[in-house]
């Protein structure tokens, strides 16, 4: 199976994810247990990376229940019309992978590929502070959209912007060593 990676924002291919990212931990969010598959303690994931099977390269998992983390490495699978199927090891009884259904699908940062220059995940613009080339503080980004013709920026200021994820024509620069990035967007659009 060739590399698969969770989607990135580029200037030039939008693509989509639901990861979010806990900056405190650097652990990012790849899926949920969903539901149960036959009787062998199999388990339906629904996964946040593209494509959907690409959950299966990054391990070990951190699964959070409630206030319960367990981790989990080893985990085998395979890709369905509706996400993933996967089998952990040790676990064979449908009512034990029961008990897993809702449990979010963390992994470590470090476990994601390094990007090229001018790619970026998503997790990793989510937070950051945009300013626009003029110093003029818009907010922070909380999430971005997949459109179709390229990705959108949701920065949220005293008020909720919508910017294209367009690489030098709105989007200036990215440091994501210092948090910031630079739009050329005017502040009252």
């Amino acid at each position: 199976m060739p590399e698969a990676t969770l989607p990135e924002a580029t200037s030039t291919e939008a693509t989509s994810t639901k990861a979010a990212i806990d900056r405190s931990g650097r652990e990012v969010l790849i899926g949920k247990v969903v539901g149960v598959f036959g009787i062998r303690g199999e388990l339906k994931i629904a996964s946040h990376t593209e494509p959907v099977a690409a959950i299966l390269n990054y391990q070990p998992w951190t699964l959070r229940l409630g206030q319960s983390d367990t981790v989990i490495d080893n985990v085998k699978g395979r890709a369905n019309a509706h996400g993933v199927v996967a089998k952990f090891p040790d676990l064979d009884d449908r009512n034990d992978a029961e008990k897993l259904i809702g449990a979010e699908v963390w992994v470590p940062r470090s476990v994601l590929r390094q990007t090229k220059p001018g790619d970026y995940y998503w997790v990793d613009l989510e937070g950051l502070r945009v300013r626009t080339t003029d110093g003029v503080d818009l907010g922070v980004v909380s999430h971005l959209l997949a459109t179709g013709a390229n990705d959108v920026l949701v920065v949220q200021g005293e008020r909720e912007r919508l910017i294209p994820f367009v690489l030098d024509h709105y989007v200036m620069a990215v440091d994501l060593d210092a948090g910031t990035m630079t739009v050329d967007w005017d502040p009252e659009f």
